[in-house]
């Protein structure tokens, strides 16, 4: 019985090791390894945009986002209750509020 154990165990832990390294596993959903899991800077914004969202973007990479856009000067970086950053930044001889959401938005107002 205590062998019976013994082998039942090892045959389950290596079932699924085999499992993961099986070439017939099925394929990815999405085929297009290209597909951007952001925005890019020059895509058009979303016009529902900031989006709340769970927001992996660091304060460095949020600021550098903006930037990119085309402002300068951003400051003020906090992200808010809804996954959005939310700060300061001069674009044009103007300074203004400005917003990144988790797409990769930006959006002044």
């Amino acid at each position: 019985m205590r062998k019976m154990i013994i082998v039942a165990a090892v045959v389950a832990a290596a079932v699924p090791a085999w499992a993961q390294q099986s070439p017939s596993a099925a394929p990815p959903t999405n085929r297009d390894a290209n597909t951007p899991a952001v925005n890019t800077p020059n895509s058009p914004p979303n016009p529902g945009a900031p989006a709340a969202g769970a927001n992996s973007f660091t304060e460095g990479q949020a600021k550098s986002r903006i930037e990119a856009n085309g402002f300068s000067q951003v400051s003020d970086l906090k992200k808010d209750d809804a996954g959005v950053w939310r700060g300061k930044a001069r674009k044009d001889g103007k300074t203004m509020n400005v917003t990144l959401d988790f797409q990769g938005n930006v959006v002044s107002q």
